[in-house]
């Protein structure tokens, strides 16, 4: 058994914990990073928002990014019928965040973040499983774990950071993990070659498309590799008969305008599915560790928000991690401020998520109208500036009242749409396993 010292342990190798890591590493703390897989390693979830960009500009890593990249301008909506795309671009956002972000391979971008984390000093380990956590009176950690030979690793830390993602090992550890009770989806998804992107500049751009059971996504990534999948009810997901191969293209032919794109495509990756992924935990802080990122919440993925979320919060964590260190009795009042930020912008994209699937909130996006500067406010939101800006703030809150008028206006539809919802959020799965390794909700296997 090998005893290991640290300031500071991070459980999770992914974005959050390298960004976290990263930070107080360059502070002069002695951090390290456990990772339970080993670089590269396949994760969804390749669109970044613009305000990742400050962020990985910070971290020193922006001219890697720019290499591995296809720039994104903005993002476009569509009905699954629809000739016409309605497009927002980042650079009309209400707070001038940057013009653009990126979409990036995931197991590419990952590893580039967590190499960047050693780099900075981080003592970084790979394929080293956590077992066990606990915490003394004074806020300590001691925390097991078992490395690619079966050894075991005890750790002594002064605090602990879980970002362990859809792990959510402290989470679970404590009873605090909760099914989102407003909502639930599935997705099925693969990559693909010759789809047909959006011309000139906005070949970048991810494109959403409505359709009778949920969402679509296309995410251009290099080498004329597109993402594409759907979010859709769970509900729907349980219809399925055969391979999920062949459910997948026929689930994209249900949106035509989207399947017109895919008439020259080639899947070029095995297909996979997730289930079910929308939860949040009771709480995020205790004493002695903090949640970043998906170790304690996750919403749908339609606008993009996880990266960011995960980076972000480890980004305002890094700070509070480094006052606690210093001074232990600013903990409390530190980590409720923290939770209060955080919940507050997961608050804001959940509102218009819940809703994404309604038509009062189609005709919003398909239709928008810049009076009191309200198209800018949800550039901004799809930009990711939800946490700290009132006037934005002020501008939603005039979205969700123009929302009840037209919900209102749409009365049996809206209701439809609320029933559908509640009830697909009470659904529950036999769990299997995905080609990520990760629990899976669908109740069918990848095959």
């Amino acid at each position: 058994m090998q005893l290991i010292e640290v300031d500071v342990l991070v459980a999770g190798g992914g974005p959050a914990g390298s960004t976290i890591s990263t930070l107080l590493s360059r502070k002069g703390y002695r951090v390290t990073v456990l990772e339970k897989d080993e670089h590269p390693r396949f994760h969804i979830g390749e669109s970044l928002l613009p305000c990742n960009m400050p962020i990985l500009e910070e971290l020193g890593v922006m001219d890697q990014l720019r290499d591995m990249g296809v720039v994104k301008l903005g993002a476009d909506f569509a009905m699954a019928t629809d000739e016409s795309w309605r497009t927002y671009y980042f650079c009309k956002s209400y707070n001038k965040t940057p013009p653009n972000a990126y979409e990036v391979r995931r197991s590419e971008f990952d590893e580039m973040l967590f190499r960047n984390a050693t780099k900075n000093g981080v003592d970084t380990r790979e394929r080293v499983k956590m077992t066990k956590v606990e915490w003394d009176a004074s806020g300590h950690t001691t925390a097991e774990a078992v490395d690619r030979d079966g050894n075991k690793l005890v750790f002594k830390a002064r605090y602990f950071v879980d970002a362990t993602g859809r792990d959510t090992f402290v989470s679970k550890k404590l009873d605090i993990k909760k099914k989102n009770p407003n909502h639930a989806s599935a997705a099925i998804f693969g990559h693909f070659k010759g789809v047909v992107r959006r011309p000139g500049a906005d070949q970048g751009n991810i494109s959403i498309y409505w359709f009778d059971h949920g969402w679509m996504w296309m995410i251009p990534l290099k080498d004329d590799v597109m993402s594409v999948g759907a979010v859709c009810w769970p509900d729907y997901l349980k219809t399925r008969t055969g391979s999920t191969e062949d459910f997948l293209w026929d689930t994209l032919k249900l949106a035509p305008k989207a399947f017109e794109r895919m008439k020259d495509a080639e899947l070029i990756s095995e297909v996979r599915a997730t289930g079910n992924y929308s939860y949040t935990s009771e709480k995020m802080t205790g004493k002695g560790w903090i949640m970043v990122g998906d170790a304690f919440a996750f919403i749908d993925p339609v606008f993009s928000s996880g990266v960011y979320l995960a980076m972000n919060s480890s980004r305002m964590a890094a700070g509070i991690v480094e006052k606690i260190l210093r001074d232990r009795s600013q903990e409390a009042r530190l980590h409720a401020e923290y939770e209060s930020r955080i919940r507050r912008g997961i608050g804001t994209f959940s509102w218009f998520i819940y809703r994404f699937t309604s038509p009062a909130m189609r005709w919003l996006f398909m239709n928008p109208r810049n009076v009191f500067r309200l198209e800018e406010a949800v550039v901004s939101m799809l930009a990711g500036d939800v946490f700290d800006s009132k006037e934005v703030h002020q501008r939603f809150a005039v979205l969700r009242f123009i929302y009840a008028i037209r919900a209102a206006a749409e009365l049996p539809e809206f209701v439809r749409n609320v029933l559908l919802r509640r009830r697909n959020a009470k659904t529950i799965f036999k769990g299997v396993t995905t080609a990520e390794g990760q629990p899976d909700t669908l109740g069918f296997k990848n095959r």
